[in-house]
C-alpha cells in the first residue's frame, strides 16, 4: 500500500507517466489527475485510488500552508 507521494511517483511511472514540473503543489495536482484517468479506466483498484488521492490531497494541503507562511 502507497505510503507517500514518492511512492505514488514510482507507481505512476508503471504507467508510464512521469510528472516534474518543479513547482510541488502542480505536481501533486497533476498526479491527482493521472490518477483519475486511471482509476476512471478501470487500471487500478479502488483502494488504491483512494489511498493516493487521500496522500496526494493532504500533501497539497500542506505544501499551500507552507507557501501562505513564506
Amino acid at each position: 500500500m502507497m505510503k507517500s507521494v514518492y511512492e505514488i511517483q514510482q507507481f505512476l511511472k508503471k504507467y508510464g507517466t512521469i510528472i516534474y514540473i518543479g513547482e510541488r503543489a502542480a505536481d501533486l495536482e497533476l498526479m491527482e489527475a493521472e490518477l483519475k484517468e486511471l482509476y476512471h479506466a478501470q487500471l487500478i483498484e479502488p483502494k488504491v485510488y483512494q489511498t493516493a488521492i487521500l496522500i496526494l490531497r493532504q500533501e497539497w494541503h500542506m505544501e499551500i500552508e507552507k507557501n501562505k507562511q513564506s
